[in-house]
């Protein structure tokens, strides 16, 4: 079994410069990193970070290597890339995808992996920026449970609740089934507010009184409470446009699965509304702005 003497991080954004930074500081190895920005790495030199000039250098010294990039066709490319990360994979190398990705080419990468005599273990991330930075991330990982043994304690470092879900690929398929379904309660969430506060009834009262019964859920605490209530939907946090990339993932699962998935279709719609509106940056709850607009029916 290969030791585990050097870490390497690729994609250094909102969730991977906090996770990089809990397994600069709890791993107990060295970590090398690469990011097209200079400022998250200047940032984590500070931990003890290593700069590299490109991915093939983080694959060529490290033993384990994480991914934390914005899709999984970003993923797809860098892997197959003529200089990229399959070229440069070694002999039990473990490369662990924490983005989002869709599960055929998840899967359809392990296999490429494992005919390098390398790795790849699916175990994208859930929760907030403030988890990743407080290491309490939610992660599912799919994996061999010999390979999920061996990766556990670095994923440890910044996550506090790591599931493991099957074999490589189904880390994937729970991601994308829970952001599935917590959009589809944002849209139920955004429905109620609209009707109940055009009945009479004061919209705090409403979402108070809803937590206190059976409609109460995460969704209806945070994302309804903390943002669809005062209206805060701001950039740079998980956006209408990568909530529609996941969610299109769900939908294509469904295809494949031959599901009939009619309430992620409705999202699909009011995602799109909202990207047509010039709202596409925002907070994925925005789309509550447009159930509310005057005149709607």
């Amino acid at each position: 079994m290969r030791k585990i003497q050097q870490i390497g991080f690729i994609g250094l954004g909102v969730m991977g410069e906090p996770m990089c930074r809990n397994l600069a500081r709890k791993a107990g190895v060295p970590v090398l990193a690469f990011d097209l920005a200079k400022e998250p790495l200047e940032r984590l030199a500070t931990e003890g970070v290593k700069s590299a000039a490109s991915p093939a250098q983080v694959m060529d010294q490290c033993d384990v290597v994480f991914l934390s990039l914005p899709s999984g066709e970003i993923v797809a490319k860098l892997a197959r890339d003529a200089d990229g990360l399959l070229a440069h994979a070694s002999a039990d190398q473990i490369v662990i995808d924490l983005s989002t990705s869709a599960v055929d080419s998840t899967r359809a990468l392990a296999a490429e992996f494992e005919a390098r005599q390398a790795h790849l273990v699916d175990a994208p991330v859930a929760r907030t920026r403030a988890a990743a930075e407080a290491g309490t991330l939610a992660v599912m990982v799919g994996a061999s449970p010999a390979l999920f043994e061996r990766v556990r304690p670095l994923i440890a470092t910044f996550a506090s609740d790591i599931a493991l879900c099957g074999p490589v690929g189904c880390g994937q398929v729970l991601k994308i089934l829970n952001n599935m379904v917590l959009f589809e309660t944002v849209v139920a969430v955004s429905e109620a507010k609209a009707i109940g506060e055009r009945a009479g009834v004061d919209p705090t009262v409403l979402f108070n009184t809803l937590s206190m019964g059976s409609a109460d859920s995460f969704a209806l605490r945070n994302h309804g409470m903390k943002a669809v209530l005062p209206g805060e939907f701001p950039e740079r946090a998980f956006s209408v446009r990568y909530a529609q990339k996941d969610l299109h993932y769900a939908l294509q699962l469904a295809r494949q699965t031959g599901v009939d998935a009619r309430g992620a279709q409705v999202v699909d719609g009011w995602f799109n509304a909202a990207i047509e509106a010039g709202k596409g940056e925002n907070y994925h709850p925005v789309i509550s702005t447009l159930m509310a607009a005057p005149g709607k029916r």
